[in-house]
């Protein structure tokens, strides 16, 4: 379904079970569950180096509860992604965000030969 993210540490090539994140203002680190999706500016770690975090001294580590076994996408995550972008793209013009009725015109090139522009999802196959 996704790729398996590696742990972001140098020259780990474990899967990542956990997202450490930095709240600099607080000077804590927090780190809990693998994230939904990656963040530039979290790291996601193995269960070694999550394990095994150390923080600088006079910062605070706050770990949320991990889960027992990592959650994996269902279907019912995809048929609703789908169902998203079919209802955005079934909105009129003039119920859209002002941002999104400029992206759609600027999409729609001027005499297209097709009358209405149509939204999809395309399946992309992994090379074996």
């Amino acid at each position: 379904m996704g790729a398996i993210r590696q742990c972001s540490r140098s020259a780990c090539r474990q899967s990542a079970v956990a997202t450490l994140t930095y709240v600099y203002a607080d000077s804590t680190a927090v780190l809990g569950p693998l994230a939904t999706y990656a963040e530039p500016h979290c790291y996601d770690l193995c269960e070694q180096h999550a394990d095994s975090l150390t923080v600088p001294r006079g910062w605070e580590v706050l770990r949320l509860a991990m889960p027992s076994t990592p959650q994996q996408p269902g279907p019912d995550d995809l048929l609703a992604l789908a169902n998203a972008v079919r209802d955005a793209a079934a909105l009129p013009p003039e119920a859209q965000a002002p941002a999104q009725r400029a992206h759609h015109s600027a999409l729609e090139a001027p005499g297209a030969t097709e009358g209405a522009r149509r939204g999809h999802l395309r399946v992309l196959r992994e090379p074996s």
